[in-house]
Order: C-alpha cells, then structure tokens, then sequence
C-alpha cells in the first residue's frame, strides 16, 4: 500500500498592535505586540523515507520562494533532524497562496507547518517510538520544539500556539491570550514592496531624531504589556506543550473546549476588549511617508464615516500587506468593494475576505483530512 504524504494548511497571522522600541546594542528590536492567526493559508506537503543520511527536496508554486538553505521551512526541517539525531530523505512543495514578505508570516507559518508535517512522516515511520531512547528523545523534543522555532525566526514561535498570542522581546517570546470569537478580516496585498530592513532602519532615525532611548522603550513596552493583559482579563501565560504532535494548549496539559475558550467575550469580541480604540502598529509612523498608497488602503479599509466602518485596520507588521477586522461578513464585503473599485489606481494586487481563526480551531483544522 502506498502510504500518502502529509498536507498541512499553513496559515497567516496579521499584527493587532505593533509597538517597536529603539535599537538595543545587540542590534536587534524590542517589540509588543498580539499575534492573530487568520483562516487564509498555504498548503505545505511532506512525505519522508527512511534513509541513512538526511536529504532535503523543496519546491514551491512561485518561482519567489527560494528552495535551498535560505527557506524557513527548509532550515526548520534541516535542524529538526539534527536535534532529534535522526536521517531521513525529506521532500516539501509550498503551495503559495498568501503573500511573499507581505507581512503575514506567511515563511514563518510555512517553517511550522513543514515541522509538524515532518512529525506526522516521523511517526508513521515509526522512527518516534517503539524504544526507550526514542522515548526519551521525544520527552525532550517537546520542550526544545520552541527554542527550535526562535532559532529559525522571530515570529516562528507564534504559529506553535495559534489563535491570540503576546509576542515580546524580538517577538520570540510568545504567551496565549484568550481567544475571541471569529470575526471578519479584509486582507489587502498591495503590488508594492516594502523592505523589513529598511523600514527598521528608518524607524532607528525616527528614533534618534525623538530621542526614544533603549530605557525608555523598556518603560513604554512594559506599560503597553500591562494594558494588553487589562484588555484579556483570563489567565494568560506560557502555553503548555502536550504530545508530539505539536498540539500545544493553555494552562495545563490539555486543549481547552472552544466553548470555554469564548466565554468571556462571547458576543462581544474585540468590542468588548476595548482593545481597537488604542492599538496601533510603530511602522506605519515610517512606512507610509514612503509608500502613501499603503495609507490611503487604509483609510479606505477603516472607512471611519460608513456604517460598514472597520474595528480596526492596520498595517500587518511592516507590510506590505493591510487588514481591517469588521463586524459582519457584510461589512467586509463592503470593504472589499471599496478597495476593488480603486485597485487599479493604488496597484493592488488581490483582496480577500476571511476570518480571525481561534487557537483550537487552528489546530484541528491544520491536517489536511485524507492527505496523509
């Protein structure tokens, strides 16, 4: 019997909040910010072989996405196997259907999808049991699985919690916050580009030209955390690991019924929160005056003066790529028609309409049912 490949659905995130500090000596960003995984997605396939030494295949739909060393999926796999001091010949396509560098962590979804396919290939060559060292080395795999996905990228982590989750430091440090129910997105992919790099060089001149030290980024960061958890009553804290499939939960060692999960703000959602009337993302205070395009998208998506008006829009991290969160299917659609009928003039290149996707449903939905 022909055993099929593992498909895995690999989703976006988008940014509900980005607040950046000044350039520490390390070089790097501290950062705030709330991670929100969405239900638009890449497929990534994995199938494995037993082999004596460790061969890795990547290809990819879009010429864009690079297939060597230089691909998060390809480096997660890679240092996967060395952890686990396993060899295995590993194939994985991407199927790209989000944005490449648009700000969705579209390569940093991919890197974890390719893992927790790699697992499934693993165990169903039965090289993660059936003996008591590799027992062992899969207790450990569980706790080293986070450590792992900081290696790879800052916002890597975020997509082994899924659903709401604080990223802080470089954005690597991740904690669950709970859930609110589904609700409407816009996603807008501009044709136009923006640099990661560039834009953190140009956020690093606003800095000096306002005098924002390291010392005070620290202070505002920790006030912005506060209000953040004031925003999320429940418990929050560092998600739990549970087996190795990858299914991590909040709390204990369990996966909360979705019921549970929506309680607090059932019916209310982000409304409720309060947390859209201060949030706001750092880049746009550089992106836009280089690209007003990307302002005027969002003026359209916010539209503050229509009953169809936006909870919230923003950039997604530093772009290209905006959203708005809207109370009703309707209201997105509205949103959509606006953008749709100005693409041309602002160069857009797609919109899509979808949903905020709350931490179980994210996990229960990432198999591709029948692909494996």
């Amino acid at each position: 019997m022909i055993r099929m490949p593992t498909v895995v659905r690999s989703h976006a995130k988008i940014n509900l909040g980005l607040y950046l500090g000044a350039p520490r000596p390390d070089g790097f960003h501290a950062l705030l910010t709330a991670y929100q995984t969405l239900e638009v997605h890449d497929i990534v396939t994995v199938s494995a072989t037993r082999s004596s030494e460790t061969v890795l295949r990547l290809s990819a739909n879009d010429p864009r996405v690079p297939t060597d060393g230089r691909n998060t999926a390809h480096k997660m796999i890679a240092m996967a196997l060395e952890e686990l001091r396993l060899h295995a010949e590993v194939s994985i396509h991407i199927e790209k259907r989000l944005p490449v560098q648009g700000g969705l962590g579209a390569g940093s979804g991919n890197a974890v999808a390719a893992l927790v396919g790699l697992e499934k290939e693993l165990e169903a060559l039965g090289l993660t049991a059936g003996d008591e060292k590799s027992a062992e080395r899969c207790r450990a795999w569980t706790a080293q699985r986070m450590a792992l996905a900081a290696r790879v990228g800052s916002d890597v982590p975020l997509f082994l919690v899924g659903g709401l989750v604080q990223g802080r430091d470089r954005g690597q440090q991740v904690e669950s916050l709970p859930d609110f129910e589904p609700t409407w997105c816009v996603v807008v992919e501009p044709a136009v580009g923006v640099s990661t790099p560039q834009a953190f060089r140009d956020w690093d001149r606003l800095c000096a030209a306002q005098g924002l030290t390291p010392e005070a980024s620290a202070a505002r960061l920790k006030e912005l955390s506060r209000a953040y958890a004031a925003a999320f009553p429940e418990q929050s804290g560092p998600v739990a690991q549970s087996g190795f499939s990858g299914v991590f939960s909040v709390g204990e060692d369990r996966a909360e019924p979705r019921s549970t999960m929506h309680a607090s703000l059932s019916g209310s959602g982000l409304v409720r929160t309060g947390i859209t009337s201060w949030i706001e993302d750092d880049f746009e205070q550089v992106v836009f005056p280089q690209h007003p395009s990307l302002a005027e998208i969002k003026r359209l998506l916010a539209a503050p003066d229509h009953p169809e008006a936006a909870l919230y829009a923003a950039l997604s991290g530093s772009g290209s790529a905006l959203f708005g969160l809207y109370r009703t299917r309707g209201d997105a659609e509205a949103a959509r028609g606006r953008i749709e009928r100005v693409s041309p003039a602002l160069d857009v290149r797609s919109v899509v309409v979808t949903r905020t996707l709350p931490r179980q449903a994210y996990w229960d939905e990432m198999i591709v049912k029948g692909g494996s």
